[in-house]
C-alpha cells in the first residue's frame, strides 16, 4: 500500500473567466483538509504561456463576449465535433506553453487534476509520451461537455451530470471512468434553515424579498437596464447588486441607483461574501456560468437567467430550465413582469428552490478528491484512446 503522505497534488486551471479557478480553488481546499494529503499546487496554467497566447485565452475571450458574442456561439458550435480539432489545438498548445511543460515535469505530480482543457491536453499528451508519470483527472466546469473537454489520454473524468456522462460513453470514454460528481464548489456554500438570521446579518430588513444581481459578467448597461426594469416593481423589494473586479462598472452603478427611489439597493464591488448574499437572497438575476449556477444550487437559489453567452452559457441555461431551478428572461421590458410573477407566487418559487436543492451537488468536491485519493491505494491504469478508436466513437 502507498504512503498518501508523500502524494504531490497539482491543481490546474486558467483565469480566462473566473469558473475554472474558483472550481480549482475548491478542490485545494478539498485536498488539504485530507490528512492523507503531502504537497497541494493549485496555479493558473495561463501564467506559464507567453503574453500572446495568455492574452488570446484571456483578453480576447472577454472582448468576444462583449463584442461580439454571435461569432462567439458560431466558434463554439463549429469547434463543438468530437475528435476533429485536437491535433489543431495540442499543436498550439505545445508551441506556447513550453514553460508549463517544464514546471509539470519538474514538480512531478502523482495527482494531477485540470479544471481547464488546455492544462488538461498538455498533460495528456505528455503522459502519452512518456514524459511524466501522474493521474491525469479532467474536471469539467459547465453542464455540456464541449469537444474541447476531450482527452487522447487520461485516467478520469468528472462531470457536472448525468446527460454529460451519457454523452462522453457515447462517444467511446469507457464508462467507469466517468464519475457524476457535479462542479465543485466551495464548502461555504451551505444554506442556513430560513432567510431572516442571514438577511438580519447582513443589516437587510427581514420581511422584504431580496433580489441577488451579479452584475460582474453582465456589463454596465444591461446591469443598469436590469435596475430600471425593477424600479418599476410595485411590490417593495430590497436590491443587491454585485460588480466584482470592475471599480469603474461600480461607480457607473452607484450613480444609477442614485437616481432611482422606489426600492433599498446595495452596491458591492468585489466580495468574498457571495455566500452570505445567496443565503440572504430569495432570487438570483444574471448569467448562467457552471459555477455560479452550482453555487446558487447549492444555497437553493432560484434564478432568472439573464443574457446567456452563446454557446456554453446557452447549455448552461437549457440545463437549468429543464431541472426547474431557473425561468429565462429575454427582455428587460419583461423583467419586473418576471420577477413579479414569482414573488406573488410563493408556491412557484418554493418548487424552484426544492428543485435547486435536489439538483445540487454541493459536495462535489470532496467527492472527486476522496475518489482520487482512493485510486492511489491501487493505481488504475491510464485510458489511452487511438486516433483510429475516437474517429469510430
Amino acid at each position: 500500500m502507498k504512503n498518501l503522505e508523500s502524494i504531490r497534488v497539482l491543481i490546474l486551471s486558467t483565469s480566462a473567466g473566473t469558473g475554472h479557478v474558483r472550481a480549482a480553488e475548491a478542490l485545494e481546499k478539498a485536498f488539504l483538509e485530507d490528512p492523507r494529503v503531502g504537497q497541494v499546487i493549485c496555479v493558473d496554467a495561463l501564467k506559464f504561456t507567453n503574453k500572446i497566447f495568455r492574452d488570446f485565452y484571456s483578453k480576447l475571450y472577454i472582448q468576444l463576449v462583449e463584442r461580439a458574442p454571435s461569432f462567439l456561439g458560431w466558434w463554439y458550435r463549429t469547434t463543438d465535433e468530437p475528435w476533429k480539432t485536437d491535433k489543431m489545438r495540442l499543436m498550439l498548445d505545445r508551441l506556447n506553453t513550453k514553460p508549463l511543460i517544464d514546471f509539470i515535469s519538474g514538480y512531478r505530480p502523482q495527482v494531477t487534476v485540470c479544471t481547464h482543457f488546455l492544462p488538461a491536453e498538455i498533460i495528456s499528451y505528455l503522459i502519452s509520451q512518456k514524459k511524466i508519470d501522474c493521474r491525469l483527472s479532467i474536471v469539467v466546469t459547465d453542464f455540456h461537455c464541449h469537444a474541447m473537454w476531450l482527452c487522447r489520454v487520461f485516467h478520469r473524468y468528472f462531470v457536472a451530470n448525468e446527460e454529460s456522462k451519457i454523452h462522453l460513453i457515447n462517444l467511446g470514454i469507457p464508462k467507469e471512468r466517468i464519475i457524476f460528481s457535479g462542479i465543485p464548489i466551495d464548502p461555504i456554500f451551505k444554506p442556513s434553515p430560513s432567510k431572516i438570521e442571514p438577511k438580519k446579518s447582513l443589516g437587510f430588513d427581514p420581511e422584504l424579498p431580496i433580489i441577488l444581481i451579479s452584475a460582474g459578467a453582465l456589463g454596465v448597461s444591461p446591469a443598469e437596464a436590469i435596475l430600471e426594469s425593477l424600479e418599476t416593481l410595485q411590490l417593495p423589494i430590497q436590491i443587491v447588486v454585485v460588480c466584482g473586479k470592475n471599480p469603474q462598472m461600480e461607480e457607473k452603478i452607484r450613480i444609477k441607483a442614485s437616481k432611482l427611489s422606489n426600492h433599498t439597493i446595495r452596491i458591492y464591488g468585489f466580495t468574498e461574501s457571495m455566500h452570505k448574499l445567496m443565503d440572504a437572497a430569495d432570487l438570483f438575476i444574471g448569467k448562467p456560468g457552471g459555477l455560479t449556477a452550482s453555487e446558487a444550487m447549492a444555497m437553493g437559489l432560484p434564478m432568472i437567467i439573464i443574457s446567456p453567452i452563446p454557446g456554453q452559457e446557452e447549455f448552461n441555461s437549457d440545463y437549468l430550465l429543464e431541472k426547474g431551478v431557473a425561468i429565462k428572461c429575454n427582455e428587460f421590458t419583461t423583467l419586473a413582469y418576471k420577477v413579479s410573477y414569482l414573488l406573488s407566487h410563493p408556491q412557484k418559487l418554493q418548487q424552484m428552490r426544492k428543485n435547486a436543492f435536489k439538483h445540487s451537488t454541493p459536495k462535489a468536491a470532496y467527492k472527486i478528491v476522496k475518489i482520487l485519493l482512493e485510486d492511489e491505494l491501487n493505481p488504475p491504469e491510464p485510458v489511452c484512446l487511438s486516433p483510429g478508436q475516437k474517429e469510430h466513437a
